[in-house]
């Protein structure tokens, strides 16, 4: 009987970590393991992609104003600073709550860059998803919007493109013509997308006296709602202990009735009557601000009634993100 001849494997060439490209997940993995990309290099690039990050804006100036601007907030824009200053060519960098067709991003023929915030995302970190979209607008041709895409699982977040020390200042539309230079002359595309824009946006102001405390208008009453920077268990107990000793409300007529939890941060939200507009509230939202802090500050064990009161303020909270 011939002898079988041992097996050689031919040596393959060694591929870096950071040289691995990125391929379909059932594709050999080009490092030369001879195993599928998804079973490879493509588990930790697939983990890094699905992995929540809670806070994905934490870090950043305004990062509550940032919560509300993405889930609260219809029409709003935000002038960002880079680090380093903007590259030659780009005139600005705006943030938008949206952008016309839904785009993630706008070059216009000016060379300025329109950046949507409310975008659907293709991985758990929303900051890292903003920031490819970003630097791919900054280096595209003018007049181009940027298409969506899963951001490279390495690629860099808003945190280290932006300026840290840059103000983060929004200012709140009544409708969407910021889309557009000169709405008049735009694409039936565009204009038809502007139509349904400022058909849907509900009226919106933010307060100027406390940070990043936002009144709408509906049609059956209007709203006070306020993304606050505190960590939520000691959030909901501060505003227990307000809701128990019958503080907790905005004036006659206002009611605390629950909140959201968004990106990491809890967003109290109150009733308010139909005809209380945003001035109207200031006053009244600048002294609960020192109503609050007080209620932050303390320690003590909550009574029965304050136990009864979160409880009721926590069965009434909803997860937006």
């Amino acid at each position: 009987m011939a002898k079988k001849r041992p097996q050689t494997k031919a040596k393959r060439p060694q591929i870096t970590e950071g040289e691995v490209p990125v391929v379909g997940a059932r594709e050999p993995c080009p490092c030369g393991s001879g195993r599928r990309y998804k079973a490879c290099h493509g588990r930790a690039a697939a983990h890094a992609v699905t992995e929540l990050v809670h806070r994905p804006f934490e870090g950043l100036p305004g990062e509550c104003d940032w919560v509300a601007l993405r889930e609260l907030v219809p029409a709003a824009t935000v002038e960002l600073p880079l680090k380093g200053g903007l590259p030659e060519g780009v005139p600005s960098l705006t943030l938008a709550t949206v952008l016309p067709m839904a785009w993630p991003a706008l070059r216009r023929d000016d060379g300025s860059v329109l950046l949507g915030l409310q975008n659907d995302t293709a991985s758990g970190d929303i900051s890292r998803d903003l920031a490819d979209t970003l630097q791919r607008a900054l280096t595209a041709e003018p007049g181009t919007p940027i298409e969506g895409r899963r951001a490279p699982a390495d690629g860099p977040r808003l945190q280290d493109l932006l300026d840290p020390e840059g103000a983060f200042e929004p200012v709140v539309h009544s409708g969407f013509e910021f889309w557009v230079p000169d709405s008049e002359n735009a694409t039936p595309e565009v204009a038809a997308s502007l139509e349904r824009a400022n058909a849907a946006a509900i009226p919106t102001a933010k307060l100027t006296g406390v940070d990043a405390a936002y009144w709408c208008e509906t049609p059956e009453k209007n709203h006070l709602r306020w993304v606050m920077p505190y960590p939520e268990e000691q959030l909901l107990d501060a505003l227990a202990r307000l809701h128990a000793a019958g503080r907790s409300n905005l004036g006659e007529g206002t009611r605390l009735v629950g909140s959201f939890r968004a990106h990491g941060l809890t967003v109290p939200v109150w009733d308010l009557p139909s005809g209380v507009g945003a001035d109207d509230i200031e006053k009244p939202a600048a002294e609960f601000a020192e109503r609050l802090a007080t209620a932050l500050a303390s320690d003590a064990p909550l009574t029965a009634d304050e136990r009864r009161a979160r409880g009721g303020l926590t069965n009434r909270q909803v997860t937006l993100s």
